[in-house]
């Protein structure tokens, strides 16, 4: 079965594409299967369900419940690898 990522930036459109697409290449590579959607900070604020993990690259809101990696690394080449093990932890 498989899990299920949602990648936040602060427009849901550019950054959250390079993050997701760097995400689903990884965890093919890994046999994780999952399934990455992309959206912004508003989605969060009015509600969302059904996911296992957020890739953000911007601040989320202390009161989602859902399981939150920091994603900046993606952005900035720095701790790449790290983030990769935490998402691949997180989904295992």
């Amino acid at each position: 079965m498989s899990k299920k990522v949602l990648v936040i930036c602060g427009t849901g459109v550019a950054t959250s594409t390079v993050v997701a697409i760097k995400i689903k290449d990884f965890c093919s590579s890994r046999g994780i299967p999952v399934v990455v959607t992309q959206g912004k900070v508003m989605d969060i604020v009015r509600g969302i369900e059904g996911y296992d993990l957020i890739v953000a690259t911007t601040p989320i809101p202390s009161t989602v419940k859902i399981p939150v990696i920091q994603g900046l690394s993606f952005l900035t080449g720095i701790g790449n690898e790290a983030t990769l093990e935490k998402i691949a932890q997180a989904l295992s």
